[in-house]
């Protein structure tokens, strides 16, 4: 059995058609899985029936999950987040650039999100590309980002005073003090394909080491700019039971919120990563 690869857009996506994720995947189809997340940076698989089980299992193939230090899980389901926005909220999860919880020594593989309920129009997640977005710097702008390492921080998404602690509709998050920080290389090396990327992020990249925020905040914001240019991103309207599982070692993502007065509910098991050099 063989998976059948639809591109989906020029600086990332694919439709897989073919797997059945409910179902354990042979090694040789699990093997053209991974190879296509590695070619197309986030994947998707439509039609799928998961129970949070087999949502979690075909996670595990990949590694062990992750259970998320600042929002709460879905009851029963440590490594599941339940994503809901409730046509009340104003704020919705995920609605800016980011890579996954960069903050950490170890940020994660990658995020597989399912999709229970969906709103009527509206509601689709953007990724971008960030080996295209280094690859197309300037040679002296390489030169001067490669050692460069950058300070990532939750606070100011997931603390107190963060972005989500004065938004009372914002249920699944937990409001504690997140004193999370890590150090990275602003240009990462991929530790499967071997190619260089841009590391750094608006929600969690807060300065450069040995820098002041002030001193930073010029590069930072060009290259949180540069990197989400349209040449760069992938917009995907969502289907409901569509699986999606994207690569969060060389992509942004950003969860729009353009749906008001309608329910959004999604499902997230996310894969550990490794340190990035």
């Amino acid at each position: 059995m063989s998976i059948e690869i639809e591109t989906l857009g020029s600086a990332a996506g694919a439709r897989l058609h073919g797997a059945d994720l409910s179902r354990p995947l042979t090694d040789n189809v699990f093997g053209e899985v991974r190879q296509a997340l590695l070619d197309h940076l986030v994947i998707f698989f439509p039609d799928q029936h998961l129970t949070p089980e087999q949502h979690k299992a075909f996670g595990r193939r990949f590694g062990t999950l992750n259970v998320h230090p600042h929002v709460k899980a879905l009851d029963g389901h440590p490594e599941v987040l339940n994503i809901v926005k409730e046509p009340e909220m104003r704020l919705n999860f995920g609605g800016g650039w980011h890579s996954d919880m960069t903050f950490l020594e170890k940020p994660v593989l990658g995020s597989i999100l399912y999709a229970r309920v969906l709103p009527r129009a509206g509601g689709d997640t953007m990724w971008a590309n960030m080996y295209a977005a280094y690859d197309a710097l300037s040679g002296g702008m390489k030169r001067l980002l490669d050692g460069l390492v950058a300070i990532h921080t939750a606070d100011g998404i997931y603390g107190s005073g963060g972005v989500y602690s004065t938004n009372k509709g914002m249920e699944t998050m937990a409001h504690e003090q997140a004193a999370d920080r890590a150090e990275h290389p602003v240009v990462r090396t991929h530790p499967e394909t071997g190619r260089k990327l841009l590391f750094v992020n608006p929600a969690f990249t807060v300065k450069f080491k040995g820098m002041s925020r002030e001193e930073s905040r010029p590069l930072l914001e060009f290259l949180t700019r540069h990197a989400t240019e349209a040449r760069f991103v992938y917009r995907h309207r969502w289907s409901v039971d569509e699986v999606g599982f994207w690569d969060n070692r060389c992509t942004q993502h950003y969860a729009l919120n353009d749906y008001p007065t309608e329910r959004r509910v999604m499902h997230r098991v996310t894969v550990d990563g490794d340190r990035p050099y």
